[in-house]
């Protein structure tokens, strides 16, 4: 575990990079902490199924896709 001094470290060596560099430092750390989130999900939860079942009758499995996908993006 990194103490405050080490991060003060770790914070001026970036500060003393050129900016394309610490962009570069700024993109691995974003990888690792989505590779990080990746691990933590174990399995595919279906807590979603049977959410869209009240609109059944009003469009046909093709259309509440399409429609899944539309409300999700707002």
């Amino acid at each position: 575990m990194l103490n405050r001094q080490d991060i003060n470290t770790i914070e001026d060596m970036i500060k003393g990079l050129p900016p394309e560099f610490q962009q570069e430092v700024f993109d691995f750390v974003e990888f690792l902490q989505e590779k990080k989130f990746r691990r933590r999900q174990k399995k595919l939860r279906m807590t979603w199924a049977g959410a869209l079942k009240e609109f059944r009758d009003q469009f046909t499995s093709i259309e509440l896709q399409k429609k899944a996908i539309e409300w999700w993006g707002d």
